[in-house]
């Protein structure tokens, strides 16, 4: 059973979140804080008991009279030209729009409060009031969808109260920045802001501003993917709000904690599930997976932390923001009872909302929940109820000018009405929702909606328009690159189910014709096209931002230009069927080959041998396993190989098959004699073509940095244990290249490589030690001495030199493995190439305890000096070499190539 995480439904439902997060600790204009030029007549009604009154009122949730008692005060103080209180009167009254959701009155009243504030000559001795303006503008800005006008005036109150020096005023403004720029994605730069207040914070007593400095860092670390970071810091901030006994904090320190736990498991379920979710046909589909205990009990402790906070939440905000959140993983657990108790409990808080943004957003985030209710069981949730929501949602949104939210009420309805075979009216709900999105130029909603209709027409069978409408959504998400972060935290999880399908789908249609010779070379260039994007786009969910520039240029030349012996591999796995798309050496057109084999299939036998290529005793099993992967990719595109004289194999691996050494596959029908394919070719890896740059290894630059660890190391709570044979292939790689520096044991640290790499040109760096390649960035790491050096240290220790003719040239790292039993694990592998700025990255998919591994080294280094030779061929040769000598694959295998071969 999978978890239904969309994109754009952080953006729906945040404002509720970031209100209430303000709304606790706005400022109220007081007329203690007021310098009073005149004294009130007593000709007047008293304006200042007006203005004490409508506090009292608005206090006591009394708003409409709240206004009305304030817009006399605001007029008898415009009468008699005080126009400090008549600001606050008009400042107040804003208070109270917002209050019963009256969002564009509220800012204009709080704008002709500020103006009238500013046009002051006295303006210095009221400073902070302005600034409690400023605020308040601010937060109906952001609530109004403007963050970056919310975020100008929340700097400017922030200068205010430096100025005046009112700690307090200045402490609220920064975290309330912190909110606008988490509206902008920009949540580097807000975990920055945060951490340098708490910083300052740390030096005083628990507080109230101290919990909610805490907790939005924490929820700043959860967009970012340091998911236990987060869930540390958000620890912190609830035991900091029970020790101040502060209810509200806690309710939603415990909101938060929840988000982080269902965040948590969700991240688990990508770690095992299958590659790709290809039963995800359109946005909204539900499909139920297997969940394994370990995401059952992370869901459960999320349920606990809502029920927790929806029981002493005092605002009615968190609270419906955790049961719907609540809502959410109680249909992942399968508890339909308490769903649909949740469900008739929520309907009727929703429907005595006012008509607001938020009372919008919580009718489309219950529809949704509900279609995913109606789905997964069908007795429940009937499509009326769902329908008749998602119609009030809509003709309030047409109220409000909500433009976003149409689209996207539009869209889940088209969803429903597709659910029950009403295709015409799914597909004209559909189309208008599309026309909305593009309209307000909201890609993140307009692709979703995109791909439903290109579905509607696939099912139409107008495979033309079907085509036109997948190409539009690839577009858009091919735009929107590192932009979906911005939308979802939990992108690495919604990407498998929301991102990844909308590609493969459209490769399926472009190769839809069994006949290889029906297909224009049109469509095989934009198929291979989408594939590649797909690796990029994969790699940028990986490392949680659009850190990629692509050179586009490069695909169709760097074979013709760089190497006429290499041929590239594009291996396509589809529901039905493998699709390889072949581009040769000198050649304008590709060639496609389909072997028809179901997904699953292919997914079991990838597994079965990943599995045994791991024990030494299998070599049978290798064979057989490995054989019938041979079949599917290579046995095809044999003759082709052997008519154009290839020598390298360029794979771009798709799905699991990145996680099985190519270099393995077995041929066992070669005429002259059994073969693996690395004793008919030399083979090398890429995450796309577009990260390569084709540039050759200068062999008479060959000079290599090595480091290592042979000792047992405990970091943290992770224990390595010695690795015997580090020194014994250190040693061996010396003596075959004597200009070489090395780094063992206490020598190799962070700050040691570092200086080694910026100080000396090294062509080349090998790295023998502990390591893992992990789908999670933060478990991609290598061991050194006397800390884990990840991912996001590697691009200031290895990129000193990028861009320029000091770059390095081929990173090596010997004993590192890739995560057993993580389907993506390979993304580690690649991060770090790319990470590194390396040219080339020489690699094991899993770590040989081996002298072996110190022969194959040497072996390598031997046969790199050789200028004939690659560095593709090089390795080939090594491998070749413990082979023939009888060593199993469990030995020679491991070792792949990835990035540039030349």
């Amino acid at each position: 059973m999978r978890y239904q995480k969309w994109l754009s439904k952080v953006i729906l439902f945040a404002l509720v979140v970031i209100f209430t997060l303000i709304w606790a600790w706005l400022p109220r204009v007081d007329a203690q804080d007021l310098y009073t030029p005149e004294k009130i007549t007593q000709n007047d009604l008293n304006p200042q008991n007006l203005l004490d009154e409508g506090k009292i009122l608005y206090d006591a949730g009394k708003f409409n009279d709240a206004i009305s008692n304030l817009k006399q005060a605001a007029q008898i103080f415009q009468r008699q030209g005080n126009k400090i209180k008549m600001a606050i009167a008009l400042s107040n009254i804003s208070l109270a729009y917002k209050q019963i959701g009256e969002y564009q009155q509220a800012l204009n009243y709080i704008t002709q409060s500020r103006n009238l504030l500013e046009k002051q000559d006295n303006l210095k001795n009221n400073l902070k009031v302005l600034a409690q303006v400023l605020e308040i503008q601010a937060n109906l800005q952001l609530i109004l969808g403007k963050p970056i006008a919310a975020l100008d005036n929340w700097k400017q109150a922030t200068d205010i109260y430096k100025r005046v020096n009112f700690q307090d005023g200045k402490f609220r403004s920064l975290v309330n920045q912190n909110l606008a720029l988490q509206a902008l994605g920009r949540y580097h730069q807000a975990r920055k802001i945060l951490a340098e207040l708490l910083s300052e914070l740390n030096k005083q007593p628990a507080s109230i501003l101290k919990v909610i400095t805490l907790r939005n860092l924490g929820d700043v670390q959860l967009y970012l993917g340091e998911i236990d970071a987060s869930i540390k810091t958000l620890q912190q901030s609830y035991k900091m709000a029970q020790d101040i006994k502060s209810t509200p904090q806690i309710a939603e320190s415990l909101l938060s904690l929840g988000n982080a736990k269902r965040i948590q498991a969700n991240k688990i379920r990508l770690r095992l599930q299958n590659t790709t979710n290809f039963a995800k046909t359109t946005p909204l589909l539900y499909v139920r997976e297997p969940i394994s205990p370990e995401v059952i009990k992370l869901y459960q402790q999320a349920v606990q932390n809502y029920e927790k906070a929806v029981g002493i939440s005092t605002s009615p905000a968190i609270k419906l923001k955790a049961q719907l959140n609540l809502l959410n993983v109680l249909i992942e657990l399968q508890e339909f009872v308490k769903a649909n108790n949740l469900y008739s409990q929520l309907q009727l808080t929703i429907n005595k909302l006012p008509l607001s943004q938020t009372s919008i957003n919580a009718r489309i985030n219950l529809a949704q929940n509900l279609f995913f209710l109606k789905q997964a069981s069908p007795n429940n949730a009937p499509e009326w109820d769902i329908a008749q929501i998602l119609a009030v949602s809509i003709q309030q949104a047409e109220m409000l000018e909500d433009v976003r939210s149409q689209s996207y009420a539009m869209g889940v309805l088209g969803s429903v009405y597709l659910q029950t075979q009403n295709v015409t009216d799914a597909q004209k709900l559909t189309k208008k929702a599309v026309d909305l999105a593009l309209g307000i130029e909201a890609k993140d909603i307009a692709y979703l909606w995109q791909w439903q209709l290109g579905y509607i027409f696939k099912v139409e069978e107008n495979i033309s328009a079907s085509l036109d409408y997948y190409s539009q959504a690839v577009n858009n998400l091919n735009d929107l690159r590192g932009q979906l972060l911005v939308f979802n935290p939990d992108i690495q999880f919604s990407f498998r189910d929301n991102v990844e399908p909308v590609y493969r789908q459209l490769v399926d249609l472009l190769l839809r014709s069994p006949n290889s010779k029906n297909i224009n070379q049109e469509n095989l260039k934009q198929a291979r096209d989408v594939i590649e994007a797909l690796q990029l786009r994969e790699i940028e969910n990986y490392f949680q931002e659009a850190c990629l520039q692509a050179k586009p240029e490069i695909i169709d030349t760097v074979v013709d230009q760089t190497d006429t012996t290499a041929a590239v591999i594009y291996p396509i796995i589809l529901q039905n069927r493998i699709e390889v798309i072949l581009k040769l050496p000198k050649q304008n057109q590709f060639k496609r080959y389909t072997t028809f084999i179901q997904a699953n299939q292919v997914e079991k036998t990838l597994e079965d041998l990943q599995y045994n290529l791991r024990q030494p005793e299998q070599i049978n099993q290798v064979k057989i396993k490995s054989g019938e992967v041979y079949n599917w990719l290579i046995k095809p595109l044999e003759a082709d190989l052997e008519n154009n004289n290839i020598e390298t194999l360029v794979f771009v691996l798709d799905g699991n098959l990145r996680n099985i050494p190519m270099a393995v596959l077995y041929d066992d029908k070669a005429p002259e004699k059994q073969k693996f394919l690395i004793e008919k070719y030399a083979v090398v890896l890429t995450p796309g073509l577009q990260l390569l740059e084709p540039k050759p290894l200068q062999q008479k630059e060959l000079n290599i940095l090595m480091a290592g660890i042979s000792k047992k190391r405990l970091i943290g709570n992770k224990q390595f244990n010695p690795l015997e044979n580090v020194e014994f292939e250190l040693e061996k790689i010396h003596t075959q290249i004597p200009n070489s520096k090395e780094l063992l044991n206490q020598s190799f640290t962070e700050g040691n490589l570092e200086k080694q790499i910026e100080s000396a040109k090294y062509s080349v760096v090998h790295i023998a030690t502990h390591g893992n390649f992990s789908s999670n960035l933060e478990e991609t790491y290598i061991l050194t001495w006397n800390k884990l050096l990840k991912l996001k240290d590697f691009e200031r220790v290895f990129q000193i030199n990028k861009n320029t003719d000091r770059a390095i040239q081929l990173l090596v790292l010997s004993a590192c493995e890739t995560a057993n039993g993580d389907k993506r694990a390979t993304l580690g592998l690649s991060g770090i190439a790319i990470r590194a700025g390396a040219r080339s990255t020489l690699a094991t998919l899993w770590a040989v305890e081996d002298k072996s591994t110190a022969e194959l080294m040497s072996q390598f280094y031997q046969e790199l000096q050789n200028k004939k030779l690659n560095k593709a061929k090089a390795l080939q040769q090594a491998q070749i070499k413990l082979l023939n000598n009888g060593e199993s694959p469990l030995i020679w295998s491991p070792y792949v190539l990835v990035g540039n071969w030349l």
